[in-house]
């Protein structure tokens, strides 16, 4: 292991790996503490992704114009149908210039160049030692960006003097996303659900747990370790490395981070009641959970390798977020192309045990991709007895994702052979 024992070094050595992995260093006073964003990293990632919508901007708002863009997407991350991830994904519009992206996923197939190079335009950046107040000189040990807007932060502690135990307690005690000034209550941009970073990582150089939301001492942390032979942690490296080193090497590669957000992030919503029987909707952001993203990637790339008609198992247990791993191999099954553009399937048929279609693995799907049609589910109560017709149907129009029970799954074998 590294002969380096402070948290300092911990988080220069973190900063260096993802430096080698072709992220951007940051300095913390070009961060704007008050919009939560890294503004020379928005600016010119429309200068050289979209330069035709950056000239009519420009043409508008002469010098001001980076202000105008900024103050513009800081608004759409507030509202109520934007937030970080689906600016990232899906981008805002602003007057004189229609729609603007704020990233690109990786082209399917290798033939779009114009793509291609406007995925080669993300600029990932970390920064060390971020203030986050408006009024007060507090930071955050590393924050992850992409083009200019927050995605992650970390807060680091070494073995040797602390625990993970640590850093989750600072996140609950001294990052809450809501505080009080005199008797106003101040929200923290950086920290707030759904507007701010997307998930939290506590991390020492031994293990590393994360979070999507911080609520004080109700912030819940999950494991993000790869296990430790049969044992939760993560087992020592042999090669000498940090044990948590699949963090820089596996997740925050210049690829996987891009994809991470593009591909497995999504907002799960349920009905709940409260104390006063008065429902309501909870939101969830959803991360996937290291298992999870090991899973998926390992089916992905043998499929690739190797083609279809291959047979995997994967060992969920309880609670351990089967639905999300099933949505996110079907959504990313339908998206692998040759290189000559053709898919690998024309549909993805999901078999569930359940009696009843299970609605939240439909949703979890659906929230990955909102394009109208992606996925339909081929439930007896909707279709009775013509449901074979329907499923047959939906093979033929080439539904990307199918969701069927395993009582209608015998019509589907029927419409395929």
């Amino acid at each position: 292991m590294p002969q380096a024992h402070h948290e300092i070094n911990l988080e220069a050595y973190v900063t260096k790996k993802l430096v080698e992995n072709g992220w951007l260093e940051g300095k913390p006073e070009n961060y704007d503490r008050h919009l939560a964003l890294y503004p020379e990293d928005v600016a010119e990632w429309v200068k050289a992704s979209q330069p035709e919508k950056w000239d009519k901007l420009y043409s508008i708002n002469g010098e001001e114009t980076t202000n105008v863009l900024l103050n513009r997407l800081d608004k759409e991350l507030k509202s109520k149908n934007g937030g970080t991830i689906n600016v990232i994904r899906h981008g805002f519009s602003i007057a004189g210039a229609g729609r603007i992206d704020m990233s690109q996923c990786a082209p399917e197939d290798k033939n779009n160049e114009i793509l291609i190079e406007k995925y080669k335009a993300n600029r990932l950046r970390v920064v060390r030692q971020v203030k986050y107040n408006p009024t007060r000189e507090w930071s955050i040990d590393i924050v992850l960006f992409i083009n200019g807007i927050p995605t992650a932060t970390l807060e680091l502690k070494t073995d040797f003097t602390q625990s993970i135990e640590d850093a989750i307690a600072q996140y609950k005690e001294d990052r809450v996303p809501e505080y009080k000034l005199g008797s106003k209550k101040v929200q923290e941009p950086l920290l707030t659900f759904k507007r701010g970073a997307v998930v939290h990582f506590a991390m020492s150089d031994s293990q590393i747990a994360m979070t999507t939301e911080l609520k004080g001492e109700n912030t819940y942390f999950l494991p993000f370790n790869k296990g430790n032979n049969g044992h939760a942690g993560n087992a020592p490296r042999e090669d000498g490395e940090y044990p948590v080193a699949y963090f820089w090497e596996e997740v925050c590669t210049w690829d996987s981070w891009l994809r991470i957000f593009h591909s497995f992030v999504y907002v799960e919503t349920k009905e709940k009641v409260d104390k006063h029987g008065k429902p309501y909707k909870a939101e969830t952001l959803i991360f996937p959970r290291y298992h999870q993203f090991e899973a998926v990637n390992k089916m992905i790339q043998d499929v690739k390798k190797n083609g279809p008609g291959s047979q995997y198992l994967n060992e969920h247990s309880a609670g351990s977020g089967k639905t999300s791993t099933i949505a996110w191999t079907a959504h990313d099954l339908i998206k692998i192309r040759h290189d000559d553009g053709t898919p690998y399937f024309n549909s993805v048929i999901i078999v569930t045990d359940r009696n009843v279609l299970d609605a939240q693995l439909q949703d979890a799907v659906q929230q990955l991709d909102h394009q109208f049609g992606v996925i339909e589910a081929i439930d007896a109560q909707q279709f009775g007895d013509s449901k074979s017709k329907r499923l047959a149907q939906a093979l033929k129009e080439g539904v990307p994702i199918i969701v069927v029970t395993i009582q209608t799954f015998p019509f589907a074998m029927e419409a395929i052979l």
